[in-house]
């Protein structure tokens, strides 16, 4: 560490005093301004920056050194010695560790070239400042990348990066400049909107049919407890369409999106004639269409490969409160279609509204995607490097390539080495790439992450148990109606972004994330033992507050879950068909699947018995992940 700072100060210093010298001759410029000289002292400080640029790459590979070697030592240990030597350095008077995670000098020299590019650009005879008018931004390469390095260097946790995190879009630890310039390339702000508008329309189109499934049913001359097979019937088509729409992104993100938007409106639209057509086979149909809808493979794609970098946190917030909004919205609009009557012999009722609804609703999304979506130029996956008109721009990102390949190669062929296994022979070049098939992918699970994925499944399978059965228990022990029901899941919903939030700026930043995760399966394992129908008249307030219990501390769970997913899954599954988000998508779907079909078979049992019956299971799932939990980090006791 001594030797990384020495050296990084030196260098700090050396690059301060030709800044120093470049603003003197700046100042001699005011005098007489000469456009030649001008466009030389801006060539210059573009040089100066592209230097600053390897000196902020040469502290981030060894932050991320040192993070691996304090890795090795807590696995070595037993112990957590990285708290220990952090917490005892970081505000030491004299720690140089300051240095390497806080850079603020380095800061400061990249405000210098900043503001210095920023006073030489042509402002049309402006001379304010980019600290008077910060909205004001520099249109340049090189304080581009410069501020897409420092943003970084200084990641750490907020609210922002907590949700980003919680969309699992999984990023390479260190994207060179010329990946930075592709994605400046491919961004379409409308393009990311319609993403972003898809996951919202399909979250509510999911949601949207939960408080009026089992009357629907019922009125279909099946039990009231087949909802489950109504709801559940989407998840099934859906661990499918995953991995397909994930194929397909590889080709094109457009006409996924068509397929998708074509598929959702027929589901809907046969979801909605059941009724008339008096068929269940119809219904469930037209709900497995639905599930062959679903583009959230595309969506997370899109985000992942198409959006700059120093926006793609943003956007996957966007994502996960697009999702949020979408599955309080759901709900909430199906207590609001409490009508009945008919429109030329097609029924319109609070059964089949939520189907036309939605029907309409994808229509006119596929306009607004025909008209505004733009396709990614696919040539920029072939080469990766391009070609850039200034020779030194290319021997730039040639010099920060070099500099970072051979700890990355290194980083990932150890990979093995973290787990504790043998890493001493040489990954093949393959290996390397993204993984090909299911169980290539599954191959680079370690068992933190696949116990992450149970955790994941367990939260998913016990919401759903949850919310599909809502409306069947309220109606038998309550006799709520459905605008009840929505009322009551529309509130569950409205928690999912003040619970992040909270988890995200405060809880976080006042706990690890492993004490957060167990601490939360523990309050999940204590929700469900309160919703359990014992002696006692059931009431709803304990139904109420068990179900609130179990599903804030689920959403605490699966926010601190997936941000730890994203930091410990192998970096191979942050591209290609087989990803990371496509095998938490397929943990989850799989989840849902059997919750569903766990309500319709215990259905069978009766009403009476439903609720502890569909409970048991969920009891058994949650202790077993706590007990994995509690193997894999056993570092926390």
């Amino acid at each position: 560490i001594e030797k990384i700072v020495l050296f990084m100060l030196e260098q700090q210093g050396l690059l301060a005093s030709r800044i120093a010298k470049l603003g003197k001759k700046q100042n001699s410029l005011q005098d007489e301004p000469e456009l030649s000289k001008i466009i030389e002292l801006r060539e210059a400080y573009r040089v100066v920056g592209q230097d600053l640029l390897k000196l902020l790459l040469f502290v981030e590979v060894n932050a991320i050194g040192l993070r691996k070697i304090l890795k090795k030592f807590d696995k070595r240990f037993g112990y957590r010695f990285t708290n220990y030597y952090v917490k005892t350095r970081a505000n030491h008077p004299y720690s140089q560790l300051q240095q390497v995670f806080k850079h603020v000098g380095l800061g400061a020299v990249v405000g210098a070239i900043s503001r210095n590019l920023a006073d030489l650009q042509d402002r049309q005879g402006s001379y304010l400042s980019i600290y008077d008018q910060p909205v004001l931004t520099l249109q340049d390469p090189v304080v581009d990348a410069l501020r897409a390095a420092a943003d970084r260097l200084t990641y750490s946790t907020n609210f922002l990066n907590f949700l980003a995190q919680h969309a699992l879009i999984i990023q390479d630890d260190l994207p060179t400049a010329a990946e930075e310039h592709v994605d400046d390339q491919q961004y379409h702000f409308v393009s990311l909107l319609l993403n972003l508008a898809n996951t919202f329309l399909y979250m509510v189109n999911t949601y949207i049919i939960v408080p009026t499934a089992d009357d629907y049913s019922m009125s279909l001359g099946a039990a009231a407890t087949v909802c489950g097979i109504v709801i559940g019937a989407m998840a099934v088509a859906q661990v499918f369409s995953s991995v397909y729409f994930s194929a397909w992104s590889n080709k094109s993100y457009f006409r996924p999106l068509v397929f998708s938007s074509v598929v959702l409106f027929l589901g809907n639209a046969m979801y909605a004639l059941a009724y008339d057509c008096n068929s269940i086979a119809v219904l469930l149909i037209g709900r497995l269409l639905c599930g062959f809808g679903s583009a959230r493979a595309v969506n997370r794609r899109y985000i992942s490969d198409c959006v700059p970098l120093k926006i793609r946190m943003q956007a996957s917030a966007g994502f996960v409160s697009a999702s949020a909004l979408g599955m309080a919205c759901g709900p909430a609009l199906a207590g609001l279609l409490q009508i009945n009557f008919k429109l030329y012999k097609i029924t319109l009722n609070q059964d089949t509204l939520p189907g036309w609804i939605m029907a309409v609703a994808w229509l006119f999304y596929l306009v607004w995607l025909w008209i505004s979506f733009k396709e990614p130029s696919r040539q920029t996956e072939v080469n990766r490097t391009p070609q850039e008109s200034n020779g030194g721009s290319v021997q730039s990102d040639v010099l920060e390539k070099g500099l970072a390949q051979p700890l990355l190669l290194n980083a990932e062929e150890n990979e093995k080495d973290e787990d504790g296994e043998d890493a001493s022979e040489e990954a093949p070049e393959e290996a390397r790439g993204p993984a090909n098939s299911i169980g290539s992918a599954y191959r680079l699970l370690t068992p933190s992450v696949k116990v992450q994925l149970l955790i994941y499944f367990m939260l998913k399978y016990v919401m759903e148990i949850l919310l599909s059965e809502s409306s069947v228990i309220t109606t038998y022990y309550f006799g709520w109606s459905t605008t009840g029901v929505a009322i009551f899941l529309a509130c569950l919903g409205l928690t999912v972004l003040p619970v992040n939030v909270v988890v995200g700026n405060y809880i976080s930043n006042m706990f690890e994330d492993r004490q957060i995760l167990l601490a939360s399966e523990f309050m999940v394992c204590l929700g469900i033992l309160l919703s359990f129908h014992i002696v006692i008249p059931y009431s709803v307030p304990q139904y109420v507050c068990s179900g609130l219990i179990l599903f804030v501390f689920a959403e605490v769970l699966e926010g601190v879950n997936l941000s730890l997913l994203s930091r410990v899954m192998s970096s191979r599954l942050s591209r290609g068909t087989y990803n990371g988000g496509l095998l938490s998508t397929e943990a989850g779907t799989i989840a849902r699947v059997i919750a569903d079909a766990t309500i319709t078979l215990a259905g069978y049992l009766g009403e009476s018995r439903l609720l502890n019956v569909t409970l048991l299971p969920s009891l058994a799932i949650c202790i077993s992940s706590i007990i994995a939990t509690c193997w894999t980090y056993n570092s926390l006791f």
